[in-house]
């Protein structure tokens, strides 16, 4: 199975950007939003710059895998459409990535570049037993592509994993990150990653680091 990894670091820029959108929020307005004032009115600074760091240590992150059949829930019950890496992808991402919710870009075999947004981790309100790296990529298409290899690359970090007490919530929370991905993804660090060789490179058959 083709893939591809390579790690580096942006932690600066990401927590200034983080910090100049709107008072730390780790990612954005969508962290803001999810956790609400009073529970961030308990947060002390520190912690936050901290879950910061640990997310965006290994970032960008580059990654390239065949699309596989997940749940089934993203189109069904949620109406987000994602694609799923198998599970010796997800194995072999670094053990220390935090879980959450990220954003980046990504496309599917030689296509386009977009935008996407996705998610690492168990997905606490379904319960998952394994843990899944779910992409959702902002683009409609018209056809499945399972089988394809999909390519992204994991430029920022959003907000930590969470449950929610009702489906509606989390659609709400998950429109909420879409939102942010797509505008954070418009900033001069984050906007070079589109054109990175790493979406032009051909198919290759073994992990390796770097371009």
């Amino acid at each position: 199975m083709p893939r591809l990894f390579r790690t580096g670091s942006s932690l600066l820029r990401a927590c200034v950007a983080a910090r100049a959108r709107r008072s730390w929020s780790v990612g954005g307005t969508a962290a803001l939003l999810a956790l609400g004032d009073e529970a961030l009115s308990r947060l002390r600074l520190p912690s936050r710059v901290c879950l910061c760091s640990v997310a965006m240590k290994n970032l960008p992150y580059f990654c390239s895998g065949e699309v596989v059949r997940g749940f089934g829930r993203g189109s069904k019950e949620l109406g987000i459409r994602t694609a799923n890496f198998s599970e010796e992808v997800v194995d072999s991402f670094p053990s220390d990535l935090s879980t959450g919710i990220y954003y980046g870009w990504g496309c599917i075999g030689t296509g386009d570049v977009h935008k996407v947004v996705l998610s690492i981790g168990w997905n606490p309100y379904y319960k998952n037993v394994k843990k899944s790296v779910e992409t959702h990529i902002i683009h409609t298409f018209n056809e499945d592509f399972y089988g394809e290899v999909l390519s992204i690359i994991i430029v920022g970090y959003i907000r930590p994993e969470q449950n929610f007490d009702s489906l509606d919530a989390l659609i709400a929370a998950i429109q909420h990150d879409i939102e942010e991905a797509k505008n954070l993804l418009d900033l001069p660090e984050h906007q070079k990653f589109k054109d990175d060789n790493f979406f032009h490179r051909g198919c290759v058959n073994s992990m390796t680091n770097g371009h």
